[in-house]
């Protein structure tokens, strides 16, 4: 059962085939089968190289990368590893004077290569350039799911896709703040923070993470602000409450006014912008990251803001 759906992992694949098929992708070479397994391969596929001794650290960081991505391609190239203390002929005749490094053959014929231990992305967009075909990850494909039926308002499915995620990559933090912020929609604030609180201290800053965070700070002023029509008329009666206006804002947000929420608070940083410490423009910032770049509220208040500040 997953610990936090409570719904069990969906059915694995034959352990013997999924072996069976990472072999035909990936696999280890020497100088007696490089003719067989990089030169005469590369004709059907790309057959990327991946040059390594057990001594050298890099190559550890790299070649589970490449492997990774390698299977994520589907067939669309292959990977086979050489140790070159194994080959040193190999070695000499390609001339590589460091590791790791790695060659891409295609047709028989060397067409491209990097030394160095590279991050995942630029892994993914070499192997991409080479096999002009690879496609999305199944982390990316999920994500894909659970974000187009958050938009739809389709919840279970955003929180099943994000779940299945989070099967294979417990500390992903795109899918812990993505769940989070479906735990948010549907009212339940306590399993928000009980997800977030799974999130790494190295991942607290993603953006997924800081939007549902500042959603739960904005949830906390609401609670705290009382009636919005009472709000309304204080602010009325006297514009220049600003903490009034501050809590009309956080209670407008809360009903999923934002708009007016925005409204409200640019007014009172053009009333006073350091009124409490900058207190309007701070919540105006939180409202921002809980609501997401993409939100024409946002795009609209960070313009007028910035007008504000800088007329």
């Amino acid at each position: 059962m997953h610990p936090i759906l409570g719904q069990k992992p969906a059915p694995k694949d034959d352990g013997a085939a999924v072996g069976a098929a990472a072999a035909a992708l990936i696999k280890d070479s020497s100088a007696r089968t490089f003719v067989a397994d990089v030169l005469e391969a590369s004709r059907d596929v790309p057959v990327l190289v991946d040059f390594w001794a057990p001594w050298c650290g890099p190559c550890k960081q790299l070649t589970p990368i490449l492997e990774k991505v390698v299977r994520e391609a589907k067939g669309a190239v292959k990977l086979v590893k050489i140790n070159i203390d194994e080959n040193q002929g190999i070695a000499q005749q390609l001339r590589i004077q460091s590791i790791p490094a790695v060659y891409a053959f295609r047709n028989g014929q060397p067409v491209d290569g990097f030394m160095g231990a590279l991050p995942e992305g630029q892994v993914r967009d070499f192997i991409k350039r080479l096999a002009s075909g690879v496609g999305p990850s199944p982390t990316e494909e999920l994500t894909a799911v659970a974000e187009e039926a958050a938009k739809a308002g389709d919840l279970a499915t955003a929180a099943q896709a994000y779940g299945q995620i989070l099967q294979d990559e417990p500390q992903n933090p795109a899918a812990l703040g993505g769940l989070a912020r479906c735990y948010m929609a549907s009212g339940n604030t306590e399993r928000a923070k009980q997800t977030l609180a799974l999130v790494p201290p190295e991942h607290q800053n993603h953006e997924a993470v800081a939007g549902v965070q500042a959603q739960l700070k904005l949830a906390e002023l609401a609670d705290k602000a009382g009636d919005t029509g009472a709000l309304r008329a204080k602010v009325q009666a006297d514009p220049n409450d600003h903490q009034a206006r501050l809590d009309l804002a956080a209670s407008l947000a809360a009903r999923g006014e934002n708009d007016a929420a925005v409204d409200e608070l640019l007014e009172s940083v053009r009333r006073d912008r350091n009124w409490n410490e900058a207190a309007a423009r701070k919540q105006l910032l939180i409202l921002f990251e809980a609501l997401g770049g993409a939100d024409p509220a946002v795009q609209s208040g960070r313009r007028r803001l910035s007008s504000l500040l800088f007329s």
